[in-house]
């Protein structure tokens, strides 16, 4: 009659469990001699196997826990890196195709507000002066392209007169993808900018309060002045224009 004492199959199970130790302790001491930076590609598995003298399945297992540690990561068909797995982060081209004008409004009213107040902070002389002549340029704008131009030219400027390197990246990818999500198309109308046309005023508006160093006054104007941009486009049943609160 066999034993149940489990000490009969203690043996066996050490076996394994040492074989696994060891090859563990192989590969950390293999990564630790090579010091390979992060990113790089281990050799394939068979080629590994030969360098350690283990066993494919001993060498997978010891793979996984170094991946379970952060050490590693593998992906399926390209083999195994060093480090922790990378971010995958879409291209601005692979955005623009997923995204949408309402997903673009939404972001530029979550982020070009905190601009506005980051400007009214630290904006210059210079940047007041030039936002200035770009609301002239709107003004006197005798097409949709020249207004447009001159409008991306006003919103750039804002996020520049933040200081902020960061800030100002982020809003350039912003603004590429919301110039590839075809606005043009929603244009109705009369080929230039109407006289009494609501950016007019708006810009104005976020304009004074940059320049009078209005914090949550220009943080307001910029909402407004989107939320507009926002129901002209989009939304037929806006939620009032004033209503805004900074995201916490």
């Amino acid at each position: 009659m066999q034993s149940s004492d489990p000490l009969h199959l203690a043996p066996e199970s050490v076996d394994e469990s040492d074989a696994r130790q060891a090859t563990l302790v192989q590969l950390r001491a293999w990564l630790m001699r090579q010091d390979l930076p992060p990113g790089t590609r281990l050799p394939p598995e068979r080629e590994m196997c030969e360098i350690l003298g283990v066993s494919r399945g001993e060498l997978r297992k010891a793979l996984a826990t170094l991946e379970s540690e952060g050490q590693l990561w593998r992906h399926v068909g390209k083999g195994t890196f060093v480090g922790s797995r990378r971010m995958e982060v879409m291209s601005l081209s692979d955005i623009d195709r997923a995204t949408n004008p309402a997903e673009v409004m939404r972001t530029r009213l979550l982020i070009e507000p905190i601009l506005a107040r980051e400007a009214a902070l630290n904006a210059t002389q210079d940047h007041i002066d030039a936002l200035a002549a770009c609301i002239r340029r709107t003004h006197s704008a005798q097409t949709w392209r020249q207004y447009e131009t001159a409008d991306n030219e006003f919103h750039r400027l804002i996020a520049l007169a933040t200081g902020n390197r960061l800030l100002v990246a982020l809003f350039d990818a912003l603004n590429a993808v919301r110039r590839a999500v075809a606005w043009g198309l929603l244009r109705q109308g009369d080929q230039k900018p109407p006289a009494d046309h609501h950016s007019f005023a708006e810009h104005e508006q976020i304009l004074l309060a940059i320049r009078q160093r209005d914090l949550d006054g220009s943080t307001q104007a910029m909402y407004a002045h989107l939320r507009a941009v926002q129901q002209k486009l989009l939304d037929p049943d806006p939620v009032p224009a004033s209503s805004y609160r900074p995201a916490r």
